[in-house]
């Protein structure tokens, strides 16, 4: 018999009623219809598919793309008392023919997978036979090549309409475009589905834009006026580790999160800061997705994104909790060269990827016509180094054919060659005393990789040897001297990458085929970027409505809060001959900087600028060598 959805609302969560568009969701499931469901970070989507596989007989096989993000779902539903299991990656065989006997045969209600997972002949045969009545896709934009998280093996998914038929499958993605929204419902074959699409509009959200020249100041300050926990987002590893340090030097609780570091310590940090035991955490956008933190108070961007989609979901993860919260994102002019560089300077065009193609197949002395179901072992920086190709141009071109079933590429280049200095600073120091040859190769690697004193760090020795001058050999023997003298762990990846060749070589025609393909792909990236930037520019039109208007929801009112709106409301020039006095009064005993003159006065600090501008153009004050302000004498 089937529960009342509100029912399992309230005994599980707690919650009396459902919001926005979730009742409308879950009636369509129940119902026995497809569902495309759009909603933006903290709108509930979970709640979508596991209170109608909560109100019926069966199981629910859900879809996540991330390892993180699945244990965080299945420890969720656990600790509620429901009964869920993870398929992740590290499994041995018995052990995933146990967990899917478990399925069968142990009354679980969720069956959480990545899309890898569902590619495995033994998991499709167990999904046959069990009674699954829901098909959770979850970040569904991950299926579309025109989404930012495109990942080929999503293109799969559709095989579970063949699994599990006459049974209803809902999408669920807090980003989508038009051109995502129809990619997602063809790739998943979706009949005729329910698109139901929330409004983006986080009121409770005040969007900034901060122009600094120091940005670390204009952190530090945000850090400053917030007593809940924050995150700040950067594009490195070495940065989160930089700004970290920054941050707990100027008497912060603050640790740093990227993908390079352990589990154990990726857990850690983790804990520490959802248990409040630190307030800030500084990542690169490998933390967060599936992390539901309420009190993040606020969500700083130090580095542009790539994409609106990717800001506005990071963002999101401030004020969860419906109380106010702050999305600040800090830049300078130097940012948009540094992101267009980034971004753009590293997209593979065609001709690239036929220039790509033909040298792999050279490589490999492959003859024209032929080479399918071939494999090979390729030393990656040895094969750029060869024909002078960019790394990361290259690695990005791989991947494109991989994904258009030119070459199936393994996940071994991620298993780069990696190092942990185990000897002291005072000991490595008398270490190249002795041994002075090695001195250029360990001082690039020290200058180049933070934390390397602190765990197992991922490098680059083709990097490292055109930094020193010298060759990959070269710095490979200085490592391993290094790791028998017991200065430094040292592991090392010999094969970067497997490729195998999936149709005979045909050179141009080969890429000609999704030509056209690629380069809509490498626009809608181009387009991605120039939005963004257009964002951080528009100096006109209040950051919510410009941020709505991107996802194509048309609002009339401004919030009245962010940095625009505030600069267009009318001047109260009474206040600002008092703010004049108070800086006058102040600058009579001393000389002050701004930042100082800031944070002695209780004023709001754009107003406290416009004073200074105003008393610097009636020449009544001055600014020294040392960006102080002083009184002119007269």
């Amino acid at each position: 018999m089937q529960q009342h959805p509100k029912n399992i609302l309230e005994k599980f969560w707690g919650f009396p009623d459902f919001k926005n568009s979730q009742e409308d969701i879950i009636s369509a499931v129940l119902d026995g219809q497809d569902v495309l469901a759009l909603l933006p970070t903290g709108g509930g989507k979970s709640l979508c598919y596991q209170v109608p596989a909560l109100a019926r007989e069966g199981i629910c096989i859900v879809v996540s793309p991330l390892i993180a993000l699945i244990r965080n779902q299945v420890d969720t539903l656990k600790k509620l008392g429901i009964k869920a299991i993870a398929l992740t990656g590290g499994i041995s065989f018995d052990e995933v023919n146990n967990l899917l006997d478990n399925c069968l045969y142990g009354n679980y209600k969720f069956l959480y997978l990545s899309p890898e997972r569902l590619q495995q002949e033994l998991v499709q045969e167990r999904i046959r036979q069990m009674n699954v009545n829901l098909i959770a896709i979850d970040e569904a934009h991950c299926i579309s090549q025109w989404g930012n998280d495109f990942r080929p093996a999503y293109l799969e998914c559709h095989i579970l309409k063949e699994l599990a038929p006459n049974v209803p499958m809902i999408a669920l993605t807090a980003t989508a475009t038009e051109m995502v929204v129809k990619d997602i419902c063809n790739n998943l074959h979706l009949e005729q589905p329910l698109v139901v699409k929330d409004s983006f509009s986080r009121n409770n959200i005040t969007f900034n834009v901060y122009w600094e020249e120091d940005k670390k100041y204009r952190l530090k300050e945000l850090c400053a006026q917030t007593n809940t926990s924050s995150i700040v987002y950067v594009r490195s590893r070495k940065m989160t580790m930089e700004l970290a340090y920054y941050l707990s030097q100027q008497g912060h609780t603050a640790t740093f999160f990227h993908g390079g570091i352990s589990k154990k310590d990726k857990d850690t940090r983790l804990n520490q800061w959802l248990e409040n035991k630190v307030k800030i955490m500084v990542a690169t956008n490998a933390f967060g997705m599936g992390i539901d933190k309420p009190d993040v108070g606020l969500v700083v961007h130090y580095q542009i994104p790539d994409s609106m989609e990717n800001y506005f979901q990071e963002a999101g993860r401030a004020g969860r909790d419906g109380k106010p919260a702050n999305a600040a994102l800090i830049t300078n002019p130097t940012d948009e060269a540094q992101v267009r560089k980034q971004f753009l300077g590293v997209l593979p065009d065609v001709d690239f990827l036929k220039l790509l193609y033909r040298k792999l197949a050279n490589y490999f002395q492959i003859p024209f016509g032929e080479g399918s179901g071939e494999t090979f072992q390729l030393p990656f920086n040895s094969f750029c180094e060869t024909y002078k190709l960019n790394t990361t141009l290259t690695y990005n071109g791989l991947r494109l054919l991989d994904q258009n079933s030119v070459i199936s590429l393994t996940e071994a280049f991620s298993q780069r060659t990696s190092i942990r200095m185990i000897a002291s600073k005072h000991q490595i120091f008398d270490y190249l005393e002795k041994n002075r040859a090695s001195a250029t190769i360990v001082q690039t690697i020290l200058r180049t990789y933070g934390g390397i004193f602190d765990f197992d760090t991922k490098i680059n020795p083709l990097l490292i040897s055109r930094k020193a001058n010298t060759s990959e050999n070269e710095v490979i023997a200085v490592l391993e001297k290094m790791e028998k003298d017991e200065i430094i762990e040292y592991h090392a990846q010999h094969s970067d990458l497997e490729i195998t060749f999936l149709v005979p070589r045909e050179d141009e025609r080969t890429i000609n085929i999704f030509a056209k393909k690629i380069k809509q792909i490498q626009q809608v990236k181009k387009d991605n970027v120039e939005s963004m930037l257009t964002y951080i520019k528009d100096s006109k039109q209040c950051r919510s409505r410009h941020i709505l208007k991107y996802f194509g929801e048309a609002s009339k009112e401004n919030c009245g809060k962010c940095d625009v709106c505030l600069q267009k409301n009318p001047i109260n020039n009474d206040i600002i001959k008092i703010i004049e006095q108070d800086i006058l009064q102040i600058l009579m005993v001393r000389k002050e900087s701004s930042r100082e003159l800031i944070k002695l006065l209780t004023y709001k600090e754009s107003s406290i600028i416009l004073a200074l501008q105003r008393l610097l153009e009636e020449r009544r004050i001055s600014v020294n060598s040392i960006n102080q302000y002083e009184i002119i004498k007269k």
